[in-house]
């Protein structure tokens, strides 16, 4: 069941759903929580490397570019190009509550996709890292602390037996800035490479 704004806000005064910094009102709309950028931007070193194969993991040194924006500035998002970004807000997500993260309508109009593997689990805490890419024909500029994408608020059925915080398979748990891709989870731990 989504929650309500009424039920969401209940949430965060009973401090079961937690942000930091705290919400604005105007974050709040009547089903979800807008959320915001942060300013920090990765993008894959093209220059060093050519292909991400899962099965053998990703390179430790010079995978990735950072980027860091200043109040006021942005990063220019260019066509058909992708960049990881986390939300300014960190979060706890208690046991019994799940988060689905989608992208901004209107972003989406320009062609941009926010994306974040569908939804952040029971138990989790960090920043929520983002999948942003270009779809359009025209580069877009992102700024930190504008509004990036929206979580709704589900109940589960019961609260999860092994939360993300107790899950020995969790790789991103308590992450301050966007986190690239870990790939250990991805095959059975008895496959062979």
């Amino acid at each position: 069941m989504v929650l309500s704004d009424i039920d969401i806000k209940k949430l965060i005064k009973q401090k079961k759903l937690v942000f930091y910094p705290s919400l604005s009102n105007d974050q709040i709309g009547p089903a979800s929580i807008d959320l915001k950028l942060n300013s920090i931007f990765k993008t894959f070193n093209i220059t060093k490397h050519h292909l991400l194969d899962v099965k053998k993991g990703l390179p430790k040194r010079d995978f990735m570019i950072t980027h860091r924006i200043k109040k006021g500035e942005y990063f220019i998002l260019h066509p058909n190009n992708f960049v990881l970004v986390d939300t300014k807000e960190y979060i706890k997500v208690p046991d019994n509550i799940v988060l689905r993260v989608e992208g901004k309508s209107t972003l989406a109009r320009m062609g941009i996709l926010v994306h974040t593997a569908g939804f952040v689990d029971p138990g989790y805490e960090g920043t929520i890292t983002l999948e942003i890419s270009n779809q359009s024909n025209l580069p877009v500029a992102l700024y930190s602390g504008m509004y990036i994408c929206q979580i709704a608020v589900e109940y589960l059925s019961s609260p999860a037996e092994t939360p993300y915080n107790k899950r020995k398979k969790s790789l991103y748990l308590k992450a301050k800035e966007p986190l690239p891709a870990k790939t250990n989870n991805l095959f059975d731990s008895k496959e062979k490479i």
